[in-house]
């Protein structure tokens, strides 16, 4: 239990001390909401990958899939980096830092207002960002709950009082670039932790090829909904598992997710160069090879670790105690590892996503249609008071929470991927997407989403995936018969791509360099 402590106690020391050195980086609204454009590569990248993986995903995703999908939920993680991440970065990465630093563009509803010339859909997107973001920001609390009890027995509300209060605090002071640099230090902290659970989980079972052997032996459920391989053995071990076409709704929507989400395009905004986009590319791609694909094939083993705690009434399988109970077993040192690395995956993505959902209610709502009057440093006493506002929220949610917030989890990336995605991608490459594609996207993307959760037409990871290609879809079909934007706004935004820069020999030969 002391071990435990002092890393708990240490890794709160150095959140607070980012959070002092980087108040100068937060005098003014750029700076608090982008680190004045100027993150470099590496902040970049981990910024990115942090955010991305939370506790939901280390307790809740990998304990769940693992346990339905085997090793072949190894999947969801290479789709996590090759799409998720690697694509992302080299489709969006360059054109979102040069359109919006054109646009002037902040945050994405700030996007769309400025990209479509429409305070409307600035409005609309603000609303959808608030309504969505803070029920997820609540459920990121949920993966340390099971975690927590099993290794400090503590009461699970003193655990998220504690981490909003430090998450407050470095946000509120130093803003973007506590939050990237703190992001930087924590992902170091998932890269490690990640790397020895995996080790010692497996040493447990007696090595890689022990486990491997035992799953195998484990046949699929008689329930499957691929009746083909109902029953079948060595569905756990098996490339695609004993689902593959829900497996491939999994991928879709934790993979594509990320190319709509403003929490995760935001960091595209702040990159500080050239070589920042290169480098971010290739280490945020390691990233999330490292901690999506080593989650999600530790919880590929999860049936070798049943046992009464994991199992509810009926029989109902408790997903996110699969995790805690493959790690109860590991000596105090690793535990207290394990611990660090869940808070460090639940901070990195609150902080990311308060900064969020404060920067584009005060400057996409409340300065644009209440207070329009606001200057400089009021707009950032709001904007930092709204940060305690968004984690006041979501801790009262946390502690209390209603019988969707599950649910409303699970819906929230498909709804928000599914109204953003395809708009904005669109809008990064092509002139011709009008104002009502846009409404278009933003209608189906919500309207799919929430339809489904009450008529539960399809299961929410399928309806997400769907309403992300159904999206990419509506917005280019829509922009083909509806009346076109201004061609000479759109082709002065456009622009922006056309400026002539230096670029040095190493990256560019001219074409009649070497001629006699």
């Amino acid at each position: 239990m002391l071990v435990r402590i002092i890393l708990l106690i240490a890794f709160f020391a150095m959140m607070v001390a980012v959070g002092v050195y980087s108040r100068k980086k937060s005098a003014d609204v750029d700076g608090f909401v982008l680190g004045g454009r100027s993150v470099g590569p590496w902040l970049s990248a981990f910024a990115y990958g942090t955010s991305y993986f939370s506790a939901v995903v280390f307790v809740g995703y990998a304990g769940q899939f693992g346990w339905k999908y085997g090793i072949s939920t190894t999947w969801i993680g290479i789709g996590n980096a090759v799409i998720g991440s690697l694509l992302a970065w080299v489709l969006m990465g360059r054109r979102t830092r040069v359109m919006t630093h054109h646009l002037d563009a902040k945050t994405m509803p700030d996007y769309f207002g400025k990209r479509y010339d429409s305070r409307a859909l600035k409005l609309a997107a603000s609303a959808i960002v608030f309504v969505f973001l803070i029920p997820y920001t609540a459920s990121v609390y949920t993966g340390l709950s099971k975690l927590f009890g099993m290794a400090f027995s503590i009461d699970y509300k003193w655990c998220v009082l504690g981490m909003a209060v430090l998450t407050a605090f470095y946000v509120i002071l130093g803003g973007y670039m506590a939050t990237v640099i703190n992001d930087f230090i924590q992902g170091i902290i998932m890269l490690v932790g990640i790397c020895c659970v995996i080790a010692a989980v497996l040493k447990g079972q007696g090595g890689f090829l022990s486990a491997l052997s035992k799953l195998s032996e484990i046949p699929a459920d008689p329930a499957s909904t691929t009746p083909a391989l109902r029953g079948m053995s060595g569905a756990f071990t098996s490339f695609f598992g004993p689902d593959p076409v829900n497996l491939v709704g999994v991928i879709i929507l934790t993979s594509l997710g990320t190319w709509g989400l403003p929490q995760m395009v935001q960091k595209f905004y702040a990159i500080k160069s050239e070589k920042a986009v290169k480098t971010g590319t290739v280490v945020s791609t390691f990233f999330a090879i490292i901690i999506a694909g080593g989650c999600y094939f530790l919880g590929g083993f999860g049936r070798l670790f049943d046992s009464p705690a994991i199992h509810g009434e009926g029989g109902r399988i408790l997903f996110d105690g699969i995790i805690p109970s493959m790690l109860s077993t590991l000596p105090d040192i690793l535990l207290g590892v394990v611990v660090v690395l869940v808070l460090s995956a639940s901070m990195s993505t609150l902080s990311s996503l308060v900064l969020t959902s404060s920067s584009t209610l005060t400057l996409d709502f409340l300065k644009d249609s209440v207070c329009k009057k606001l200057g400089e440093k009021q707009t950032l006493h709001l904007m930092r008071a709204l940060v305690l506002f968004f984690i006041a929220v979501s801790v009262i949610l946390a502690f209390n929470p209603p019988t969707f917030i599950a649910q409303l989890m699970g819906i929230s990336w498909g709804a928000l991927a599914g109204a953003f995605l395809a708009p904005f991608l669109y809008g990064l490459f092509w002139k011709g997407v009008t104002k009502a594609a846009v409404w278009a996207g933003f209608v189906y993307g919500v309207g799919i989403t929430v339809l489904n959760l009450f008529l539960k037409f399809a299961s929410p990871i399928n309806c997400g995936a769907w309403a992300m290609l159904g999206g990419l879809v509506v917005v280019p079909l829509v922009s083909l018969i509806t009346p076109k934007l201004d061609s000479g706004k759109v082709n002065e935004i456009f622009t922006c791509y056309d400026e002539s820069v230096t670029v040095a020999k190493k990256f560019y030969l001219k074409e009649d360099e070497g001629k006699q």
